[in-house]
């Protein structure tokens, strides 16, 4: 968009009448949902989906014949190609359909690392991985031999690239960061971060689980081999994802599973494996979360990543502004580029009894460790309350934790 070019603005009352869930009480009070990182809510068209699904034409995919089978293929297909269009990849064919980003890592650091990684190799990941971006790189180095190395991550919450440029080397045969943080909201500049590991010919796998819903991504533009998304963050189902890899990668790769669909011939001699993305695809999938997911991707494209991020963006600001008001307040992720999620302690209070304490008042904030165990240890905590926005949230909802967080401190600071 051109300097001065106007952003639309989100009529936010007529959005939250999508969100059926939004409507309701919780312990007395409307509900006011800050766990968006954890997963979002589902529009009316998510959820139409998948009632569509099951009560109209509910069958088995690819191998069926009748009406039922074609139209759920079709659909289910059609989530490929939408899913292609989100992510900016060149064919469908890339485009592989998993649990979710958990699933998706597991499949390259089994796949892609199985087949490329020898002892001494070194496999580079962030100090501010989620466990799912943590686990899979450790299992699979400790059968092959491989070492992990770790890029630092400053005070402010940012990664440390001279020192990430500093572990490269021509032992790095992969890198595998997030795209943005889920429990500081740090955007990293994995630009440059895929075009230095390109540099000495190492693999970069993205995980974009927090980006999804708020950051353009156009995987050709970035040149990552890999790149993963999940649904539920991003307001479509739980329990599907979407790998996306480059063709002539996901041609060398050994199938993940072996099963049904992912297969050309079977004989008890010999397995053809099927052409990609099915190679990858083995047993029945989850067609209805899959077909359904194509309307997360319709609802964030109608309103527009750009009008997306001007709203959280004004709401991250204003929250923000707020909690540096509280007495005792102490703020975690400050980095200058960050999606709407915030972390914090109040001194002296647990987290786990704010997060109780603001649930009495209707107000769902997530606490702990927020799977990146190792970050908190860089800061020296346990954990943290983390409070994510999403589009559908407002400034009066806002006001209302601050409200509560203030009569906390009141009451045990």
């Amino acid at each position: 968009m051109k300097p001065g070019a106007h952003i639309a603005e989100i009529d936010v009352v007529a959005l939250r009448k999508e969100f059926p869930i939004l409507s309701q009480s919780v312990n007395g009070h409307p509900l006011v949902y800050f766990d968006n990182a954890a997963t979002t809510q589902k529009p009316r068209s998510v959820i139409q989906a998948l009632t569509d699904y099951y009560t109209g034409y509910n069958a088995n995919i690819h191998r069926g014949i009748h009406v039922l089978a074609e139209k759920a293929t079709k659909a289910f297909e059609d989530t490929r190609a939408g899913a292609r269009q989100f992510l900016g990849a060149r064919e469908k064919e890339e485009i592989v359909f998993v649990r979710g980003v958990t699933e998706a890592i597991n499949l390259v650091a089994r796949s892609m690392g199985g087949m490329i990684l020898r002892p001494g190799d070194e496999i580079i990941i962030s100090g501010m991985e989620h466990h799912s971006n943590i686990v899979p790189w450790q299992m699979i180095a400790e059968e092959r031999g491989a070492v992990i190395r770790v890029i630092p991550v400053s005070q402010a919450g940012e990664l440390d690239i001279a020192a990430y440029e500093k572990l490269l080397s021509r032992k790095t045969k992969i890198v595998s960061v997030n795209h943005a943080s889920n429990s500081l909201g740090t955007i990293n500049p994995i630009e440059a971060i895929i075009q230095k590991a390109h540099d000495v010919g190492a693999f970069v796998m993205i995980d974009g689980a927090q980006a999804a819903a708020h950051l353009d991504i156009d995987v050709q533009k970035l040149d990552c081999d890999f790149y993963c998304i999940s649904g539920h963050k991003m307001y479509g189902p739980t329990g599907v994802g979407v790998l996306y890899g480059k063709r002539e990668h996901l041609e060398r790769m050994p199938p993940y599973m072996g099963g049904g669909e992912m297969i050309k011939e079977v004989t008890f001699a010999k397995t053809t494996y099927n052409d990609i993305p099915y190679k990858f695809e083995a047993g029945t999938p989850n067609i209805a979360d899959v077909i359904a997911l194509n309307e997360s991707f319709a609802f964030i494209n109608q309103l527009g990543k750009e009008t997306i991020r001007a709203h959280e963006s004004h709401l991250q600001q204003y929250a923000v502004q707020q909690l540096g008001r509280i007495k005792g307040m102490r703020l975690f992720g400050t980095a200058k580029e960050k999606v709407s999620v915030q972390s914090f302690l109040l001194e002296g209070i647990h987290p786990f009894d704010v997060g109780q304490l603001l649930d009495a008042r209707g107000i769902a904030v997530r606490t702990g460790h927020h799977c990146t165990q190792p970050l908190m240890d860089h800061f020296g905590i346990e954990g943290t309350v983390r409070v994510s926005l999403a589009v559908y949230n407002t400034r009066e909802e806002i006001d209302k934790l601050i409200e509560g967080l203030s009569r906390i401190t009141g009451i045990l600071g």
